[in-house]
């Protein structure tokens, strides 16, 4: 999404207040200082642990295409898919608003499907716990009869049952890196990298498993 004339981005641009954008969720300006993640390596991964599994038919419950961080999750996911020359199909993807009752919405509408897919990536942790609700609506057991993966790692990945398996956005690590590097601006400090990408990193708990014998 450009940055248009008048928007909170251009105020702060005009201003000599040094500023570091934290996690975009828009398009940025070439020379607009930012931390994030690595999300499109994230979607990737989460997708590669479902078919190391065995998964063939995975869905993803994706979030809106106008955040940045969610079309990275969902083109890291079609990468692993075509890279394992498995079907990418429009009946494979729901979108959803990144909320627990969105994600259910959205995950019920792909596993009432005839042809179901055996395992759901969701595009992060609150999305994950609608899959959850929608999977025990429609009586699938998690994971016996159905992966899910989700993206974040929130505190809450532990306590549902079973604990969710998660893509780790570093968010601790980001919000220091941010710090940081404003902190240095405010220098004058020479930063030799104004646009940092920290790594996710793959949690594997109890939600995943092979699917279903047939």
């Amino acid at each position: 999404m450009p940055i248009r004339q008048g928007t909170p981005w251009e105020k702060w641009a005009c201003t000599a207040v040094p500023f570091v954008v934290l996690d975009p969720t828009v398009e940025l300006p070439d020379d607009f200082p930012f931390v994030g993640a690595t999300n499109w390596a994230g979607g990737r991964s989460a997708t590669r642990h479902l078919i190391e599994l065995g998964h063939r038919r995975i869905g993803i419950v994706a979030g809106p295409d106008r955040i940045l961080c969610c079309r990275a999750r969902l083109d890291g996911y079609r990468s692993a898919l075509e890279a394992a020359g498995l079907p990418v199909g429009p009946d494979l993807v729901a979108r959803a608003r990144l909320t627990t009752a969105d994600g259910q919405t959205a995950a019920r509408a792909l596993l009432r499907r005839p042809d179901r897919p055996t395992a759901v990536f969701a595009s992060n942790d609150l999305q994950a716990l609608g899959v959850y609700q929608a999977a025990r609506e429609l009586g699938l057991r998690i994971p016996t009869e159905l992966s899910v993966v989700g993206f974040d790692d929130l505190p809450i990945a532990t306590l549902v049952d079973p604990p969710l398996t998660t893509v780790h956005q570093p968010l601790v690590e980001m919000a220091v890196a941010a710090t940081e590097l404003a902190l240095g601006l405010g220098r004058g400090d020479h930063a030799p990298q104004r646009r940092v990408e920290l790594a996710t990193t793959l949690t594997v708990r109890a939600s995943t498993a092979p699917p279903p014998r047939t």
